[in-house]
C-alpha cells in the first residue's frame, strides 16, 4: 500500500500555525507531546530519531501487526527522519536543520547537547532566532538536573501521588502519564510564549521545562496553605474536604455515577431530589467545608436513593433537577458518548499500515483556523531522504552520512 505523502499546500484557510518548523528531538512523552500539538495547528514538525534507537513510544503499550498504537497519536503530523547526533555528520546536519526551523524540542539530561557542541550557543550561532526548548525531569540546574528523570518521579514528588488514594491505603499513583502530559501541554504554552517575545525582539531564547514543576501547580493553592496555615492535605478518597456530597455512587444496575456540589445551589437540589431536604437546614449545611466534614451522612442520604435507581433514571433525575452528574465510563462508553460526538473529541483517520484508526481529535476547536489531523504517526526514519533533499543535500550527501551511521 502506498504511504500518503504529507501535504505539501495548506488547506485554503491556513490553520494558525502554518509556516513554523519545529524540530522534535525528544522522546516518550512530554516533548514529543507538546510537538504533537503545534503540529495539530498547521507547524510543520519533523520527527528526528536515532537511527537504530527509535522513539521508545513506539514500543509502548498495545500493538496491532507489530505497529505500536500510541505512536500512531503521539506521531500524527510529524515527518520522521533518522539523525545520529553524536556523529560529526549528523551535528553538521542537525545544525543546517536548526538555521531552517524555529523551534526545536528536545529532553536530553542537560550537558548531552553541550557534549555533542549541540548548546545553545552553537544552535544560537546557526539561528539567532530558535527557540530552544528543553524538556527534563527536574530542569537544567539544582541538584537533581543530571538525575534520570520521569513523569513517575515527577508525580511523587510533587505531592499528588500523596493526595490521590483511600485515607487508609497507600499513596496512588495515576495509571497513565499524568504529570507528562500535563508538562506537554505546559511546554506547548512556553514555546508560543517564546514565540510571541520573538515577534518583539527578533530574538529566540531558551525554555527550560522541568516535568516536576506543571503539575505542581495544577495541583492547586497547596504550597499557600501549608505556608500560611501550616494545613496539609490528606488523602480523602473520591472525597473532598471543600465540598458533599462529592463521591462515585454506585446505582441499581450495577453501573456508576460520580456527583458534585462545588456550588451550594446544587448541593441543595441535589438533597431535595434524594428526598432529604430536612439535611439542607442544619447550621452546616450552608458552608462547603462543613459539608464536607459530615460528608458521612450526605454520602449516605445520595447513595441510598441512587442504589435503588439505574444509572439511567438518576442522570435523568439529576438533569432535571440541574444537579451535577456524569456517568463513570471507560473507553467502550467514550467512544459511543454522545457529547463527545457532538463536539468531534474523536475522528477518524486513515493509515497505510493499520487502515481507518480512531483517536482523539485536536485539542480545541477554532472557528476561523481550525487544526486538523494529516496522518498519523509515520514510520521510523520515512521522510530522511526526503527532508535532507529539501535541505539541499545531494543523494551523494546522503549516501555518506549514511555510510558514516548518521542516518
Amino acid at each position: 500500500m502506498t504511504e500518503p505523502q504529507p501535504p505539501t499546500t495548506p488547506p485554503a484557510t491556513a490553520p494558525p500555525l502554518t509556516g513554523l518548523r519545529v524540530l522534535d528531538l525528544a522522546t516518550l512523552f512530554a516533548g514529543p507531546l507538546a510537538a504533537t500539538m503545534l503540529g495539530d495547528f498547521g507547524a510543520e514538525v519533523i520527527k528526528v530519531e536515532h537511527p537504530s534507537r527509535p522513539d521508545p513510544s513506539r514500543g509502548h503499550g498495545p500493538s496491532k501487526d507489530g505497529v505500536g498504537l500510541w505512536w500512531k497519536l503521539l506521531g500524527r503530523n510529524k515527518r520522521t527522519m533518522t539523525l545520529d547526533l553524536s556523529t560529526p555528520g549528523g551535528r553538521h546536519t542537525l545544525l543546517r536543520l536548526a538555521a531552517t526551523a524555529d523551534v526545536i524540542v528536545e529532553n536530553f539530561r542537560p550537558g548531552t547537547l553541550e557534549k555533542w557542541d549541540l548548546g545553545w550557543e552553537e544552535l544560537s550561532r546557526a539561528n539567532p532566532r530558535l527557540v530552544l526548548t528543553r524538556v527534563t525531569g527536574f530542569g537544567q540546574f539544582g541538584p537533581y538536573a543530571r538525575r534520570p528523570g520521569f513523569g513517575t518521579l515527577a508525580e511523587a514528588m510533587s505531592g499528588f501521588a500523596a493526595i490521590t488514594g483511600a485515607p487508609d491505603g497507600p499513596p496512588t499513583l495515576p495509571p497513565f502519564g499524568l504529570a507528562d502530559s500535563i508538562a506537554g501541554l505546559a511546554t506547548a504554552y512556553a514555546v508560543l510564549t517564546a514565540l510571541a517575545a520573538r515577534e518583539r525582539t527578533g530574538r529566540g531564547q531558551v525554555v527550560d521545562m522541568a516535568i516536576i514543576e506543571p503539575i505542581l501547580t495544577v495541583l492547586g493553592p497547596q504550597p499557600l496553605w501549608y505556608d500560611q496555615l501550616g494545613f496539609v492535605q490528606p488523602r480523602t478518597g473520591n472525597r473532598s474536604t471543600n465540598n458533599a456530597p462529592r463521591n462515585t455512587y454506585r446505582t441499581a444496575d450495577g453501573r456508576w455515577v460520580a456527583v458534585s456540589t462545588s456550588a451550594q445551589s446544587v448541593a441543595e437540589r441535589v438533597l431535595r431530589l434524594v428526598g432529604r431536604p430536612e439535611l439542607i437546614a442544619e447550621p452546616w449545611f450552608a458552608s462547603g467545608a462543613e459539608r464536607a466534614a459530615h460528608a458521612d451522612v450526605l454520602d449516605e442520604a445520595v447513595g441510598g436513593w441512587i442504589a435503588r435507581h439505574t444509572r439511567a433514571e438518576v442522570i435523568e433525575a439529576f438533569e432535571k433537577a440541574q444537579a451535577a452528574v456524569a456517568p463513570i465510563q471507560d473507553v467502550r462508553d467514550v467512544m459511543t458518548d454522545p457529547q463527545y460526538a457532538a463536539l468531534g473529541t474523536l475522528t477518524t483517520v486513515e493509515d497505510p499500515e493499520l487502515g481507518p484508526l480512531r483517536m482523539q481529535n485536536v485539542l480545541f476547536r477554532l472557528s476561523e483556523t481550525p487544526g486538523a489531523i494529516g496522518w498519523p504517526g509515520r514510520p521510523h526514519g520515512a521522510d530522511t531522504d526526503a527532508v535532507l533533499t529539501e535541505l539541499g543535500l545531494t543523494e551523494r550527501e546522503i549516501t555518506t552520512l549514511r555510510k558514516e551511521g548518521a542516518l
